[in-house]
């Protein structure tokens, strides 16, 4: 069996992605092992949530291999990349749910396109799925318009687990929460994460979340991944964009206290 079959979730190798004659990721590699929460951290409009979108299809590359579940990845319409789509969801960056539709009715969504069930398995398992993300089936009946920002996010995390994935892909997952709802967010990741045995694809650029829930840290600078580890090894790292990230101002969270 090929090693990335059998220990990683995602194998990345030699990406080079680009638009026009801008090149975003260049000659990349990255493989993220089964079971663990990696978290990707980079500049804004460095080429995070492009790599993640590339890796599920959605974007085509100029050169490289991509795996998932040692599954080869082309485009949307490749058989590889739909028969590997089954094994992952995806909480798209602000839920991306669909407004005219229920709480509900969005968890229902993926299911109603891939399987045939009847109406009340979906009603099952939408509840169930409402009371793994710590909603009622109360707020199942509500539209995107009457959430909160914390209980779109646990909406469009319900439905990314819809379809029972094997991988999560979540893009900023606690953009525009609050301190308090951002936490609560990670903790429910973190515990989804171990119950469920998912391995977890995490583009983010929250420093508790990178502190307190993710197994190793990828930093993404120049196009490529520069430093990747636990957090303490990012944190002796010598890279400078990664020595400016994480030894910043608004890093010193990070730091030991002085005793």
């Amino acid at each position: 069996m090929d090693a990335s079959v059998g220990e990683f979730a995602i194998h990345v190798k030699d990406l080079v992605v680009g638009f026009g004659r801008r090149v975003v990721i260049e000659h990349l590699s990255l493989d993220v092992r089964r079971g663990e929460i990696l978290g990707l951290v980079g500049a804004s409009g460095g080429g995070k949530s492009v790599l993640m979108r590339t890796i599920i299809g959605l974007i085509p590359r100029r050169s490289g291999e991509i795996e998932v579940m040692g599954a080869r990845i082309g485009s949307t319409h490749d058989r590889g990349t739909q028969a590997a789509a089954g094994k992952w969801g995806i909480l798209f960056q602000q839920g991306a749910l669909f407004s005219s539709l229920t709480a509900r009715q969005n968890i229902q969504f993926p299911l109603r396109e891939n399987l045939v069930l009847s109406d009340a398995l979906l009603e099952e398992i939408a509840t169930a799925k409402l009371e793994m993300v710590g909603l009622t089936p109360e707020d199942g009946d509500k539209f995107p318009s009457e959430l909160s920002g914390g209980m779109t996010k646990r909406v469009a995390l319900a439905r990314a687990l819809a379809l029972d994935p094997a991988i999560v892909f979540l893009d900023e997952p606690t953009s525009g929460l609050d301190p308090i709802a951002a936490g609560d967010f990670d903790s429910l990741i973190k515990t989804l994460q171990k119950t469920l045995g998912l391995t977890v694809f995490m583009v983010t650029h929250d420093l508790a979340s990178l502190n307190t829930v993710c197994d190793r840290v990828a930093a993404l600078a120049d196009g490529k991944i520069v430093a990747i580890g636990p957090m303490y090894e990012l944190l002796q790292s010598e890279h400078p964009w990664v020595r400016a990230y994480f030894h910043g101002k608004r890093s010193l969270m990070l730091q030991p206290k002085a005793s």
